[in-house]
């Protein structure tokens, strides 16, 4: 009987570390945009997205990633578990060809936990 006990004590008692620690170490999928800052009108633009996020794996990945001008999607891409992206951070690249003031907005999702919200930059015409 006291083997009993201590086994559904210690299946508690990892159950409680698996999940609180899972929740600890878990995080959202993040962006970050590398773009210039202002540019010719009509000028072509590279956009640099990086995506982290603390896993890769197929139980745990960054499921998808968009990337907008203004109000349109320009790039998306999205990931399942036999098609992850390429590592747990990894970076996308975007050809633009920016016609007027832009703001570009980037935002990932993990399958799990979600994104922390979009990344903005702003890239302005010169006159």
């Amino acid at each position: 009987m006291d083997h009993k006990k201590t086994r559904l004590i210690l299946i508690f008692l990892f159950g409680v570390f698996f999940v609180h620690g899972g929740i600890a170490l878990a995080n959202k999928s993040s962006t970050t945009i590398e773009a210039p800052e202002s540019v010719s009108k009509n000028s072509e633009i590279i956009i640099r997205v990086t995506v982290t996020h603390s896993a890769n794996n197929f139980l745990h990945y960054t499921e998808w990633l968009r990337v907008m001008a203004g109000d349109k999607e320009i790039a998306r891409w999205d990931f399942t578990r036999s098609q992850r992206p390429e590592g747990a951070v990894f970076t996308k690249e975007i050809k633009y060809t920016v016609e007027g003031n832009v703001e570009i907005k980037a935002e990932a999702s993990c399958n799990i936990h979600g994104s922390k919200g979009p990344t903005t930059v702003k890239v302005t015409v010169k006159e």
